[in-house]
């Protein structure tokens, strides 16, 4: 039995400008890029440091971000693109089995947090002059932001989906994920996917294969909602305490908190594949996590022991 709580989520694929469609995910990227800039922009104003510094940031940061989170998907979950559909691996689009434009799919977080280390890494040596842990302990409340919004954007794309929900009063039909564009249009006879998935959500005649998509957790919602809690932890040390002058221990939290977010969801979530099966127990997202974690309190604990800088 379902409640009033539970949805059937059929959304449009962005906002449709007659010329070109925005879509909701790439939409939620730019949220998060932006929200992230103005966000650093006041730390740096606070730090005295000029808008030059912050501009190489924004570029160091969106390549990071990008290139590491797809790289990540694919060695991690997919790394069969590499041989079988190399185009695939930067391209918005799919070879194999047929061309298709499948948009930007498959970021995965943990790739992107080793390459925004790295990205800063090489950014505090040679841009800013400034210790690494310095420049992480102030873009990750950035980062944290921008997680909120990139997964907002996985709910949009009926993406990173949960386990089926049974009765739980927060169940998510996701229409789009259940049934495949081709699979509405050959059900309905509409040649327009949107128009054919429209009509299987309101029209009763199709009640049957409605019903044959289960509700599922909204996984990306419930990890979107964690990394608020994450953002304000953050934020409040930053702007409320004086842990910004012990280098590492804002990033040290940061790297706990979000990725034990990231491996409590993960009970929760569909399986992504991956080398899960070969470990067993938990789940490749969970794997990855554990050694964010652990990195985390060894930076915090090293931090706590530093005396407060000047």
């Amino acid at each position: 039995m379902h409640t009033f709580l539970t949805i059937t989520w059929n959304p449009s694929e962005g906002i449709d400008l007659g010329f070109f469609m925005i879509r909701y995910y790439s939409l939620m990227f730019v949220v998060a890029f932006t929200a992230g800039w103005f966000l650093t922009k006041r730390i740096f104003e606070r730090e005295g440091q000029p808008q030059e510094m912050l501009d190489k940031l924004f570029i160091y940061m969106v390549v990071a971000v990008l290139v590491g989170a797809r790289l990540g998907h694919v060695i991690f979950y997919q790394p069969e693109l590499f041989v079988e559909d190399p185009l695939s691996v930067f391209l918005p689009i799919q070879t194999v089995p047929e061309f298709e434009f499948t948009g930007f799919q498959g970021l995965a977080s943990h790739g992107a947090a080793i390459a925004i280390v790295a990205a800063m890494i090489y950014y505090s040596k040679k841009v800013i002059k400034k210790p690494v842990l310095w420049v992480l302990d102030r873009i990750i409340i950035a980062v944290a932001a921008g997680g909120i919004f990139v997964r907002i954007g996985n709910f949009m794309n009926s993406e990173i989906i949960g386990k089926p929900s049974g009765d739980f009063p927060l169940g998510v039909r996701f229409v789009h994920e259940g049934i495949r564009p081709r699979e509405a249009v050959n059900a309905t006879g509409i040649q327009s996917p949107a128009k054919a998935y429209e009509a299987i959500v309101n029209n009763p005649q199709f009640a049957d294969l409605l019903n044959t998509v289960p509700f599922r957790h909204p996984a990306q919602l419930y990890e979107a909602f964690g990394y608020v809690f994450v953002f304000l932890i953050c934020w409040y040390l930053y702007w409320k305490t004086e842990r910004r002058k012990q280098l590492g221990y804002i990033f040290g939290v940061f790297l706990i908190t979000l990725f034990m977010v990231r491996f409590l969801v993960e009970f929760v979530k569909e399986s992504q594949g991956g080398f899960e099966s070969a470990l067993g127990l938990l789940s490749t997202g969970q794997w990855l996590s554990i050694p964010f974690v652990i990195a985390g309190v060894y930076i915090m604990w090293r931090a706590s022991k530093k005396p407060l800088a000047a």
